[in-house]
């Protein structure tokens, strides 16, 4: 016998004798979320009367079940919530009673969330497709409320309601409202390796000057690409944007340092981070009217590096985002403009990161790189257009997300 036939005949036994190996366990991802911050009740405005919201997401990933997240993370008092459900909506503030679930918590249809914590319903039989609207809803009793925790700028309609009304097709005289309190994210049941990308930054990442309803914020740009590849399509996207944040002084919300483990290590199933942060801190820093919490560009070079090292940490690969154009806004400055420069630089060059994302070529005017391109300017010099959001979504080469 030939010693490869030999070979061959004695590697067979063991090759059979391998087990097969297992396809990875159905697991949750996330397919929606909202950064919470703290929002004062000084007029009572929240838990003075029993009071329906109806609060309206749009998902990025689908699965097999959901479950939902609701935040007390920033009350001073317990949260007591009543009669939640999910669904999907179809206009307005009406859903699609067939769809509709009830959430449970532990098997009991209320729960008492502790100040500081958050609660995560039971799994609920609701196969969302990816990209779907999605209506949330729920009864806050009369109860006290010196804190109410929100994400106070949705650039998305919800509604509430007097009263409890849960489970309505619809209700009979909303009243509309653009945040989205105490609801914190929606995850779905998947299998196979899909996972998650949180995007972590400011007003840029949250979708300021994006229009209402449509779903124009970078993010959701992504969003809707990768479920268009075959090979992408098994990826949420996490949007943890919050308007005017800054990675070192708490402002809006909690600095990027403070809430990064709430609002990314906390995830499920995040894979990868792309991280747009810093410009509120130079645009403060530098500005040429009062500047106030100093800083320099190294100083938030080392925050970003430290935002880096902790995602390593938890395995998540971590991409950075260029700064864009600033140049015209309120607070620019030519001090704050080589802050920027210097950042970017950073950014693109690193081997701290694992990759980078080029915003600011994707936006910046060809023949004025310091500025918009008129397209891309949203009117503050600040604030991409739906059509800059657009840009940016589409610069991301989405081959970072298959390695």
């Amino acid at each position: 016998m030939k010693l490869a036939a030999r070979l061959a005949v004695s590697v067979l036994p063991l090759l059979l004798s391998l087990p097969a190996v297992a396809a990875p366990p159905d697991h949750w991802v996330g397919t929606w979320a909202a950064s919470p911050l703290a929002l004062p009740n000084h007029d009572d405005k929240y838990g003075a009367a029993d009071t329906t919201y109806r609060e309206i997401v749009h998902t990025s990933i689908g699965g097999s079940a959901s479950r939902v997240i609701f935040t007390n993370e920033f009350g001073l008092d317990p949260l007591t919530i009543n009669s939640a459900s999910v669904a999907l909506r179809t206009k307005g503030s009406e859903i699609d009673t067939a769809t509709a679930r009830p959430l449970t918590f532990g098997g009991k249809t209320s729960i008492v969330i502790p100040p500081g914590a958050l609660a995560v319903s039971d799994p609920a039989a609701l196969k969302l497709a990816p990209l779907s609207d999605v209506a949330v809803s729920f009864t806050v009793p009369t109860q006290p409320m010196q804190q109410v925790s929100e994400h106070s700028n949705a650039y998305a309609t919800s509604y509430t309601a007097p009263g409890s009304v849960s489970n309505a097709k619809s209700f009979d005289t909303p009243t509309e409202i653009t945040n989205w309190p105490f609801l914190k994210g929606i995850d779905v049941m998947v299998s196979g390796d899909a996972a998650s990308i949180v995007a972590f930054g400011d007003s840029i990442t949250e979708g300021s000057h994006s229009t209402k309803d449509a779903n124009h914020r970078w993010p959701d740009i992504l969003a809707q690409r990768l479920q268009a590849g075959k090979k992408t399509r098994n990826l949420g996207v996490l949007n943890q944007g919050i308007g005017g944040n800054r990675i070192l002084h708490d402002k809006a919300g909690p600095s990027a340092l403070a809430r990064f483990d709430r609002d990314v290590l906390a995830q499920a199933g995040v894979k990868y981070l792309i991280i747009l942060e810093s410009i509120n801190d130079i645009g403060h820093a530098f500005s040429p009217a009062k500047p106030n919490d100093v800083v320099s560009a190294d100083d938030l070079i080392q925050g970003l590096s430290q935002l880096a090292t902790r995602a390593h940490t938890h395995g998540i690969k971590v991409y950075g985002a260029t700064l864009t154009p600033y140049v015209g806004a309120g607070y620019a400055s030519p001090a704050g403009e080589a802050a920027r420069q210097t950042i970017n630089q950073w950014i693109r060059t690193s081997n701290l990161l694992d990759g980078f994302v080029d915003f600011d070529k994707a936006t910046r005017d060809m023949n004025n790189p310091a500025v918009f391109s008129l397209l891309s300017d949203g009117g503050d010099h600040l604030h991409p257009s739906d059509a800059g959001y657009k840009n940016m979504g589409d610069s991301i080469d989405l081959k970072l997300f298959t390695k």
